[in-house]
């Protein structure tokens, strides 16, 4: 038989790893340098710096941080129904 109350202490434990791997990611840099273009961005993918061919580009750097902050909604989102899908089945082991 499941225990649905052990069960929820794992998933509040993978939350806590999940958020202190976070904080830590974002504590780290990424820089990267390519034919004139630089990008600054932290481990938790968020872009500090966009400079093309010496000039800040900060439309483009906007824009950017704009789709990865939506690919990361779409992703939290998913793995929001595997989890609620997780609960319904601690729900049924009641």
């Amino acid at each position: 038989m499941i225990n649905p109350f052990r069960a929820l202490g794992d998933l509040k434990s993978m939350r806590d790893q999940a958020l202190k791997m976070q904080q830590v990611l974002s504590q780290e840099e990424v820089i990267v340098e390519k034919n004139g273009i630089k990008v600054v961005m932290s481990g938790d993918q968020k872009i500090k710096e966009l400079v093309i061919d010496g000039e800040e580009h900060w439309r483009a750097k906007e824009a950017i941080a704009e789709a990865i902050r939506k690919s990361q909604e779409i992703a939290a989102k998913k793995l929001t129904e595997i989890s609620g899908g997780l609960q319904g089945l601690l729900g049924q082991g009641k």
